[in-house]
């Protein structure tokens, strides 16, 4: 399969309960940070969620808090204020394995600059997040390679791969442990406007097997395979469809 072409069903369909509650949502978050004596804040009561098969960008300039929305989104960082929820239920306040565990179970990452290891096959890479967890994750792995076209490529390195093919080994990284919500960090940045288009093109399809998916991104590209765009100002979020 050549770099532009995409892919027909990314996720596989492992999880048969089906749930009709929002998969993640952020309630009047706040986060500010300590500056010298001033206190600088980075997002101003924050009302955000994603529905389930939804895509939603981020956009905004430089500064105006898109990271550190991503990040609490992913549980990676505490609001000073409000609350995190998942498939409505709280998710503020999570103990460390707390928080580990919810990523593994609902949340998938997608980063602008891959983070592959560069010792591991595509194979295993995409088989990383299951390193402690029971069984065997390889033939998984060989499918969702499979599934985003790099069945011929899965004991290459990331040395042997392409900027597109890395990011399609991200994106099948992303999605080995079946999450609810992929996150996604300028997921065209490293990418020429060609094969951006088609890691678009296979992050709608991922949607559309029911995954939401929210991508923060400077890529006008991104919103042309959204349903619903969001800015950030100065941590104040608006709809910008």
């Amino acid at each position: 399969m050549s770099e532009t072409e995409g892919i027909i069903n990314t996720k596989a369909t492992g999880k048969t309960e089906e749930t009709h509650s929002t998969p993640i949502e952020l309630r009047h978050v706040t986060k500010s940070y300590a500056s010298g004596m001033d206190r600088v804040t980075a997002l101003d009561t924050v009302d955000f969620c994603v529905n389930a098969g939804e895509v939603v960008a981020v956009i905004g300039p430089s500064g105006s808090g898109k990271s550190t929305m991503l990040n609490i989104l992913g549980l990676l960082d505490e609001p000073t204020e409000g609350s995190i929820l998942l498939h409505d239920e709280p998710a503020t306040g999570l103990s460390p394995i707390e928080k580990t565990t919810a990523r593994r179970e609902t949340i998938g990452f997608v980063f602008q600059d891959f983070h592959l290891i560069p010792t591991l096959s595509a194979v295993g890479n995409v088989r990383l997040p299951t390193a402690f967890l029971p069984g065997d994750a390889t033939a998984r792995a060989e499918d969702l390679l499979t599934r985003v076209g790099l069945g011929d490529r899965l004991r290459h390195t990331p040395d042997e791969l392409s900027g597109g093919q890395k990011q399609r080994v991200a994106i099948a990284r992303s999605l080995i442990n079946e999450p609810d919500v992929l996150l996604a960090d300028e997921p065209t940045g490293n990418l020429d406007s060609e094969t951006g288009a088609a890691v678009l093109e296979e992050i709608r399809a991922i949607a559309d097997e029911g995954v939401s998916v929210v991508a923060v991104t400077h890529d006008d590209l991104v919103r042309e395979y959204t349903d619903r765009t969001v800015e950030l100002v100065d941590g104040v979020l608006t709809d910008a469809s």
